[in-house]
């Protein structure tokens, strides 16, 4: 041990008289701080390794005192086939390291990101296939393709029920035509009851109003109706007609207006109503 001693002594003897450059002294807390901040400023973590030219990912991470930022693996490789301790980026020697994981943090920051998007792009891409099966396009081809797509869907559906119950076709088709004429027998009588409540209980109060609006012409062809208007019946060339909104108008005219309309109910030309008529 003595003569490793006496080295030891030499080497600090020489040290102290400025023959041989003295070790640089452990940086302290406060300064490791000061050089991480100085890396991050400059976003090493975040760009790949100036060795391997990889991204840092999970792998070992280690911070040199001069404020550069390597693989653990990469630095003792280039340390070993270097044969020398110098930073690969400013070539200081003698550094002092740290091991760090601001590129993990990176890295996990990113796959965060990727999965965010390609969620997102889900859910957008399943949000605009139930718009278009939705929303019908406005070009009339694809408008018609939609709606042969969308009945055609409809039937499918409705087949798979019938096989899954085991029914006829023919029978849920039966079903439905039956509840088609119970429905128009229904709406039927509705219609006859009220045309019959028209026809007595309301056409005297409908002329009084018709006769109280004091109208001499017809609106359709702005002809005088006769010198009795409403009253007027005993002219057969030009009879007139009551409608159940309390206007009047040439028999004639009024047949015309219908024939002319492209409506299934017709509608008073006055008023736009739907109506019932009584000849005067």
């Amino acid at each position: 041990y003595l003569p490793i001693f006496n080295v030891q002594y030499f080497h600090c003897v020489a040290q102290k008289m400025g023959l041989i450059e003295a070790p640089e002294l452990l940086l302290s807390e406060k300064e490791w701080k000061e050089v991480k901040e100085k890396s991050n400023s400059r976003q090493d973590s975040a760009l790949p390794c100036v060795i391997c030219k990889e991204d840092f990912g999970l792998q070992q991470q280690v911070l040199l005192s001069c404020s550069h930022v390597f693989h653990r693996a990469c630095l003792e490789a280039f340390e070993k086939f270097s044969g020398r301790k110098s930073c690969p980026m400013c070539r200081k020697e003698q550094y002092q390291r740290r091991i760090i994981h601001e590129g993990a943090r990176e890295h996990r920051l990113k796959c965060a990101t990727r999965i965010q998007a390609a969620w997102r792009g889900f859910i957008v891409r399943q949000w605009y296939k139930k718009l278009r099966q939705t929303v019908p396009p406005k070009d009339p081809k694809l408008r018609k393709k939609f709606y042969e797509d969308k009945f055609q869907n409809i039937s499918d559906r409705l087949l798979q029920s019938m096989e899954a119950r085991n029914q006829r076709v023919d029978d849920l088709l039966l079903e439905i035509d039956q509840s088609i004429a119970a429905s128009r027998h229904a709406m039927r009588q509705i219609d006859g009851n009220i045309e019959g409540t028209m026809a007595e209980a309301h056409w005297d109060h409908v002329q009084l109003q018709a006769v109280q609006r004091a109208v001499s012409d017809c609106p359709i062809c702005i002809m005088p109706l006769g010198d009795e208007g409403v009253h007027l019946s005993n002219n057969p060339s030009r009879p007139t007609v009551l409608l159940s909104c309390s206007h009047v108008f040439h028999a004639t005219c009024l047949q015309a207006f219908e024939e002319f309309s492209l409506d299934k109910h017709h509608v008073c030309p006055v008023c736009r109503s739907l109506y019932e008529k009584k000849l005067l």
